[in-house]
């Protein structure tokens, strides 16, 4: 039976999430745990932001830095986890760990709220969580979901994160005064804790209804392999350095943005909870747009052009944000483009960069994509921070945009011939 032939409540809500009525169950699961995840995450964000800038803007390279040694200091840990742990078992005991290291870093705030030291191991530590926990979770769902059911689901699916990512921020406006900062971390352990709900259930639906794997593939089995395996594994496959590569770009416009807004709001803004407050505002700003495209707009849009347009209109749109910026770099502007980038990569280029593992193994979506999404991201986030930090102060503001402008460019052509090869692998033969 057809999306378009269901009838009633269900149809109608499997034709918002654009799916067939026996998915429905599952991408309402995975609706629920995005959404968990991203209200759990996107209400420490303004927290975290504040955190950067309590100890300075000029010390943020150095805390991009610290991200991408605890990075590659969690990685082999996770290599380790998973070459034991069985694959239904491997992100619930993931996620358990989380939440137990965000309640431990909530009692310790509790006990030194002005702690600069804290606050910065906070921030380090939360911006390498919030990967690796967003990571596994789209791992679970390439897991899950056949590839062309992807180009239908991931992006209703990802609206999920879109209304946490909105209901976050809200929860911080509403409860940072109240409870304080420590007691937005003990809310964000819960709610991520809760999630767990949500993944047994995907686990149940995909032995019931999902791709039929091998022996060796059982979700009963450890995935093996060696500790440095999603390293090595994107080493050795071209495919895989490609996406590489494709971050890489993204993560060079996120963090020339990412700093030019730090400084405006440092200097703008004199308080931490005013800091946290502006912080929010533009994160509602952000998902509330995000959420209309990624119900109404991606899937369909997916379907019908497939992944490449996804990988491609959000970078060419920022060429032209950032020679909007080289112009005229007022804060208007600047929060105009931010927004563009932000909404353009949840609801546009997120699934689709989603979508590429769909039609790798089990190993490459457990493995090569965390190693992608943490150690390649935040490399590049601490490379992109010291080159953005040393051209604003040699050349200002306006050579930081053009060259904003010249790695989109470049970014757009490697996010076509990603999606040229993902649409040929995944096409039935």
């Amino acid at each position: 039976m057809t999306v378009e032939r269901q009838s009633g409540v269900a149809g109608a809500i499997a034709r918002l999430f654009v799916a067939e009525k026996e998915e429905l169950p599952a991408v309402l699961a995975g609706f629920v745990l995005f959404f968990l995840l991203f209200t759990s995450y996107f209400m420490l964000r303004p927290v975290r932001e504040t955190m950067g800038i309590a100890g300075g803007v000029d010390n943020l390279p150095w805390l991009f830095m610290g991200t991408f040694l605890v990075t590659l200091a969690v990685v082999p840990f996770y290599g380790w986890l998973s070459a034991r742990v069985s694959r239904r078992q491997l992100v619930p005991a993931a996620y358990l760990i989380v939440a137990a290291s965000l309640a431990g870093f909530g009692g310790g705030m509790a006990a030194d709220p002005d702690n600069v030291w804290l606050g910065r191991a906070f921030y380090i530590w939360l911006s390498m969580l919030n990967l690796f926990v967003v990571s596994l979770g789209w791992s679970l769902m390439a897991d899950v979901f056949r590839p062309g059911q992807a180009k239908r689901v991931f992006a209703p699916m990802a609206a999920g994160a879109s209304l946490g990512g909105l209901c976050g921020p809200a929860v911080s406006l509403l409860l940072v005064e109240p409870v304080g900062h420590s007691g937005l971390l003990f809310i964000s352990a819960g709610l991520l804790a809760s999630s767990l709900v949500a993944v047994a259930y995907l686990l149940r639906w995909r032995a019931a209804h999902g791709p039929a794997e091998s022996a060796v593939e059982n979700a009963a089995r450890p995935i093996g392999g060696s500790v440095l395996a999603g390293i090595t594994l994107v080493a050795r496959s071209p495919y895989l350095l490609g996406i590489s590569f494709f971050v890489l770009l993204l993560v060079s416009a996120s963090t020339f943005l990412y700093f030019q807004q730090a400084r405006l709001v440092e200097a703008t803004f004199e308080t931490r909870e005013a800091q946290t407050q502006v912080f929010a505002a533009i994160d509602v700003a952000v998902q509330s747009l995000t959420i209309l495209i990624q119900l109404f707009v991606t899937g369909r849009l997916s379907q019908k052009l497939g992944v490449t347009v996804l990988l491609t209109a959000v970078p060419l749109l920022m060429v032209a944000g950032f020679l909007a910026l080289a112009v005229a770099g007022a804060f208007p502007v600047l929060v105009a483009v931010i927004i563009l980038r932000r909404v353009g990569e949840y609801a546009l280029v997120r699934p689709g960069r989603e979508m590429l593992f769909t039609t790798v193994d089990n190993e490459t979506k457990y493995k090569a994509k965390n190693a992608i999404d943490t150690v390649v991201y935040r490399g590049g986030d601490m490379v992109s921070a010291w080159i953005e930090t040393a051209i604003n102060a040699l050349g200002g503001a306006m050579v930081v945009a053009l060259l904003g402008a010249a790695l989109a460019a470049v970014w757009a052509g490697v996010g076509w011939k990603l999606g040229r090869i993902h649409d040929h692998k995944a096409a039935p033969v």
